[in-house]
């Protein structure tokens, strides 16, 4: 198992858009994100943040992917 990226919003954003993730609606700077087969997630895209490690847990666990699935997509 690898260790957790250290990434922005916007990198997380185009990494699950490139997992079939379509931007559904964004309030603010949280952008909602919907997979055609029902998964969801809300990414927070702050300008210049860093997203932590509990935070990228939790996307990567509604999203429903590995560690290692989302590295490659990066």
């Amino acid at each position: 198992m690898t260790r957790l990226p250290r990434v922005k919003g916007k990198e997380i954003v185009r990494a699950l858009e490139k997992a079939g993730f379509l931007v559904d609606r964004t309030r603010g700077s949280h952008m909602f994100l919907r997979h055609p087969d029902g998964r969801a997630t809300v990414v927070p895209a702050h300008s210049g943040e860093t997203i932590g490690p509990g935070l990228m847990r939790a996307i990567m666990r509604d999203a429903e992917m590995s560690i290692d699935d989302f590295a490659n997509l990066l």
